[in-house]
């Protein structure tokens, strides 16, 4: 016999708008919780992409596992974060963007202050994609 509660629960299950997705990324980049955000909202499937390749980082990188070990990467090689600062979002139908600043020190550069649009790509409730351009 099948639970019909059960059953109704996974049936119905919400799923999150555009707006609701930005809204969540925006909050959780503003306290630095990446992983957090990329669990609950990236696909599985999703794609990162950066300005340029770097001998430090691809051009692209797909799938959420290979995102997440990026950034691990990224988060050993800081020293220390300064600020971060994550503009509220602007949303359109199935896609979104917003700001973001950076002023870090690097353990092998040095302090730097970067600045990004991030721009993100929504399907299904889930992000699709993540680009970055300087």
């Amino acid at each position: 016999m099948i639970n019909s509660g059960r059953f109704l629960a996974v049936v119905f299950k919400k799923v999150m708008t555009t707006n609701e997705i930005a809204a969540r990324l925006v909050d959780l980049c503003r306290k630095g919780d990446f992983e957090t955000a990329q669990k609950e909202l990236f696909a599985e499937d999703a794609i990162s992409i950066e300005p340029y390749a770097s001998p430090v980082f691809e051009k692209e990188t797909k799938g959420l596992d290979k995102i997440l070990e990026k950034g691990h990467k990224f988060d050993s090689m800081v020293q220390e974060m300064h600020t971060l600062e994550v503009s509220d979002p602007l949303v359109a139908a199935n896609s979104f963007a917003a700001t973001m600043r950076m002023d870090v020190t690097m353990k092998e550069k040095g302090r730097m202050d970067m600045a990004e649009l991030c721009v993100y790509k929504v399907k299904d409730g889930k992000i699709t994609s993540e680009e970055f351009f300087i």
